[in-house]
Formats: C-alpha cells, structure tokens, sequence
C-alpha cells in the first residue's frame, strides 16, 4: 500500500474512531503532499513513496524545529503538541538506522571514493544518503562523516 493511501485510510479510521485531534494533524500533513502534488504538477498522478518520505521528513523537522522554539520561549505546553504531531508523522518514516550501522555505510562510501580530507566530505555524503535515504538524518551523516574524515 502507498503511503498516500495509508494516510487516507488512517484519517479514515481516526475520524470513525472518533479521534479529531489526529484526524486533523493527519489533514494536515494531507495538505502538505497536495501543496507538494501541486506544484510539481503530479496533482493527477500522485506521488511517489520516496516524495511522500520527502515531505514526512520536511514536516518532522518543521515540527521539531517549532517545539524547540517553544521551548525556548516557555511555552511547554505548544511544545508539547508539536512534538505530539512529529511523532505521528515519524510513524510514516522508514526505522531509523543505528549510529554504528551509519559508520559502516560511511567508511565504505570513504573507501569507495578515496576521501581523505574533508573537502571530499560532498562525495561520501551524497554516497552515504543514496544508500540510506530518509532512514539516516542529513545532520548526522554529516557530523560523522566529517569526524571520519579527521
């Protein structure tokens, strides 16, 4: 089953189920693949599982993001919602890959184009996020590979 159609049979099952909060967190990320659909022009053809990962990925670090600003702002409780909706969007996301699983992806990608100096850093990243997709964070990738390179 596509994602897209997952995300229309869980706002389904939460709107039967009685449960508006997630049927309305769930409309939301709905509006953000159509916003996506649109402007690709893909409105009639869908998108792919891959673009709809893409945009689940956006949507979480949109939600963490404002839950640390929050946060900083004294407002836990806000926080605490964002945090609610990432959680759920998260639940669409591939399992994250352990840190250890990500270094060995990443001294293979290094072994592979001969990287040496972090000026190489862009081809083991791209090597590594080919591999991994959506289930390693940019952010990490990024900071370990550079600590490899060091």
């Amino acid at each position: 089953m596509l994602l897209e159609e997952k995300l229309e049979q869980d706002i389904k099952v939460a709107l039967l189920g009685g449960d508006s909060q997630k049927a309305t967190r769930l409309r939301g990320l709905k509006a953000a693949l159509l916003n996506i659909k649109v402007a690709t022009g893909k409105r009639e053809s869908g998108l792919s599982d891959d673009e709809v990962i893409d945009c689940f990925v956006k949507e979480a670090k949109k939600r963490q993001e404002s839950a640390d600003l929050y946060t900083q702002g004294g407002n836990q409780e806000r926080a605490n919602l964002e945090l609610e909706e990432k959680k759920i969007i998260e639940g669409y996301l591939p399992e994250k890959i352990s840190e250890e699983e990500l270094i060995k992806i990443i001294d293979e990608a290094i072994k592979q184009t001969g990287a040496s100096e972090i000026k190489d850093m862009g081809k083991v990243i791209g090597i590594v996020k080919s591999k991994t997709g959506a289930s390693a964070e940019g952010s990490s990738v990024a900071k370990l590979t550079k600590e490899r390179l060091q």
